[in-house]
């Protein structure tokens, strides 16, 4: 939209130019008012354009703060259940992690492609990775919740 918007700016502005200096004793508005128009056209556009990058870059602005704080919450919480680990029932431990991470694991989640808009794709690939084993050892925790392993659920905490 940006590029059309200068090509309309241009044009306007050399289609302007040229019809008025076709006659120098009067100018030929007939011809030069569409032509400032257009170049209006082009300005509006320009900046609609500019208006919609403004707010993507807020969007992930946003999003970002989403992410610190649902990462900084899953690091707590996950510091306070593996010291309190000893003392949960290891039938319990599932239902616990489910109380405890789900919101902020799908906050990450929903947010996490701003990591590639304002770092880069590498960026995002190696929080990525992180993100993903620490969710395996999670999920590992959780399976062996379930099927009463403690010392495997001690292990993946």
């Amino acid at each position: 939209m940006r590029a059309l918007g200068l090509l309309l700016i241009w044009g306007g502005f050399l289609a302007g130019a040229y019809f008025s200096v076709l006659d120098t004793e009067t100018i030929p508005w007939t011809l030069v008012g569409p032509c400032l128009v257009v170049g209006l056209i082009g300005v509006v556009l320009v900046q609609l354009d500019a208006r919609g990058k403004r707010s993507a870059t807020d969007a992930v602005q946003a999003n970002l703060g989403k992410l610190e704080g649902s990462l900084d919450r899953i690091v707590e919480k996950a510091a306070r259940l593996d010291t309190a680990k000893e003392s949960l029932d290891v039938y319990e431990v599932r239902h616990k992690i489910d109380d405890l991470f789900m919101e902020d694991l799908d906050t990450f989640v929903q947010a996490r492609e701003s990591i590639c808009y304002a770092y880069g794709l590498q960026a995002y690939a190696d929080v990525l990775s992180h993100f993903a084993t620490s969710e395996r050892y999670l999920n590992r925790s959780w399976s062996a919740s379930t099927d009463g392993y403690i010392e495997e659920v001690h292990k993946y905490i």
